[in-house]
């Protein structure tokens, strides 16, 4: 028997420092409010689940409806690998049908539950505490009777009476159960607390189990409290991807699998089955299947996880990763780390990226890139590398010299009012202000530059691009300008249109009256954008 065939009891005797992985995304996850996953979505994360390497996949509640019991024995017949496990009331009739769903699979587990807190006893099952225990016998047993791999739950551990608990737990294991499950299914416990009390059902109960978590996030300590379970003796943690799960959803997979990988100093060793390569890759399946999706700052899978824009972080990063990363992205599947070129970003990382580019910079040519990139960061959250790409092309694409500078631009005009634009620009030095109208605002913004600049001509073409195509993309304008019969090109980038068409606009009446004053051929002037 290899050891993906054994049951999770026999690995975990085998190496005591295994974690068995126990994905409870298509059970607890779906119980997300919004979520409704159909058959085909489940068999498709399942497929994924096993790829990425979980032991365990808790594949429903077959009791709860049809849909749930067909998709459950569905994933059954199709996934191979994990254990395919199924969640059960202790009442017989959920036992029989959990069993019927998960039957097909060839390792098989049924999961049986019920509350052991007197909050929930009282208000939620009216049962007293010699009646649970009765049920647990029963349904345990019963559950025993199908599989050797039993898996027990006391609900609401956390807040239940600690003997009484050790007792239910102790009628479990005498009754066949191999897994005892602890679950703070509130979310109600602190790390060294709850970890003392699995050390403590350790001491108490006796028998060969393993002992599990189940932690909710609630207070935010879900992936904490599974890691100091750890260390009291646990070695199956249940978890979902993405932290999906009620309320405030479960232990995130992610995070767990990362924390024991890149703190295995303090964890001694111990290591799970899991491909951590796959886990970007099953983050975004399961956040596009369950339409939940991932904050940006999400650790490990989420976009933000390797991405750097602060100036002193970046020029860390190129000296050495090291220094501000504690896990390698492409170990998680994330690719490469990130360089985010944004208003905090410094010369050093800006400079980086344009010569990973092909454009290798220095002096008076970085210089005048960097200080219109941190114009344009100021304006535009993040610059992608097609923006870079056109600011390059527009701040260095050629060598003209520009006799004008455009200050600003303000237009102002609506559907049923004129539009009027006014510019500043300047000269040697001097600065000159001009008012027009126009058809359009881009009309009024070019009239106005004529009349600040004294250059009257024609424009004969003019062309307006999305950039990235993004929503704040920026927009990148080409047009021709006749001045004589002396036509040339301009260029201008911003994240207006108007600006940057009469950014454009003064480009080609910089390169004219370049061409007037020189007297050089106008076919070898530069074109925007050439220099590469």
């Amino acid at each position: 028997m290899s050891i993906t065939d054994s049951s999770p009891v026999e690995i975990v005797a085998a190496d005591p420092n295994r974690i068995i992985i126990f994905d409870t995304t298509l059970r607890d996850g779906e119980q997300s409010p919004g979520i409704s996953l159909d058959q085909g979505e489940k068999v498709e994360i399942a497929e994924q689940l096993a790829r990425l390497g979980v032991d365990v996949i808790e594949a429903g509640f077959p009791i709860a409806s049809q849909g749930d019991f067909e998709s459950v024995q569905a994933i059954a017949r199709s996934v191979s690998g994990p254990v395919i496990c199924g969640l059960s009331r202790t009442a017989l009739k959920d036992v029989d049908r959990c069993w019927e769903a998960i039957e097909p699979a060839t390792r098989r587990r049924i999961h049986v539950f019920i509350a052991t807190s007197e909050t929930h006893m009282k208000h939620k099952l009216r049962m007293t505490p010699d009646q649970v225990k009765a049920e647990t016998a029963s349904a345990v047993a019963h559950a025993r009777n199908y599989t050797s791999d039993v898996e027990f739950s006391p609900e609401d551990a956390s807040r239940s009476d600690f003997d009484f608990m050790c007792e239910v737990l102790q009628i479990a294991v005498d009754n066949g159960a191999t897994t005892l499950n602890i679950p703070d299914t509130v979310g109600y416990g602190m790390p060294a607390e709850y970890a003392t009390r699995l050390a403590d059902v350790r001491n108490f109960v006796k028998g060969d189990y393993i002992i599990s978590t189940h932690c909710h996030n609630d207070l935010g300590m879900a992936v904490a409290n599974s890691m100091a379970a750890v260390h009291a003796g646990a070695r199956q943690i249940e978890c979902a991807i993405n932290g999906l799960g009620e309320r405030a959803g479960n232990a995130a997979l992610e995070e767990i699998v990362m924390a024991m990988r890149t703190r295995s100093d303090y964890y001694g060793g111990i290591d799970c089955a899991i491909r951590s390569e796959e886990l970007a890759r099953t983050s975004r399946l399961v956040s596009r299947l369950t339409g939940y999706a991932v904050q940006y700052n999400k650790a490990v899978v989420g976009r933000n996880a390797f991405a750097h824009e602060s100036g002193i972080h970046q020029h860390g990063m190129l000296s050495d990763p090291s220094t501000y990363e504690i896990m390698d992205p492409a170990a998680v599947g994330q690719g490469e780390t990130k360089i985010v070129l944004g208003k905090h970003s410094g010369r050093h990382a800006f400079a980086d990226r344009l010569k990973t580019m092909g454009y290798d910079l220095s002096g008076d040519a970085l210089d005048s890139a960097f200080t219109r990139f941190k114009e344009l960061a100021d304006r535009k959250v993040e610059l992608s590398d097609a923006d870079l790409e056109a600011l390059v092309a527009e701040e260095i694409g050629d060598t003209v010299h520009y006799a004008f500078q455009l200050v600003s631009v303000d237009c102002r005009g609506g559907s049923t009012t004129t539009p009027t634009a006014t510019v500043v620009v300047t000269h040697d030095g001097e600065s000159m202000e001009a008012t027009a109208e126009g058809g359009g605002m881009v009309d009024a913004a070019c009239q106005a530059i004529k009349m600040a600049t004294g250059v009257h001509g024609t424009l004969t073409g003019y062309t307006v691009h999305s950039v990235s195509g993004d929503v704040d993309a920026l927009a990148d304008v080409a047009l021709r300008f006749n001045v004589d019969g002396l036509s040339m090109p301009g260029r201008g980038l911003s994240t207006d249109v108007v600006e940057a068409s009469a950014r454009a606009f003064l480009n080609a009446i910089n390169r004219i009256v370049r061409v007037q004053k020189s007297g050089e051929d106008p076919t070898k002037v530069a074109r925007p954008g050439s220099l590469r």
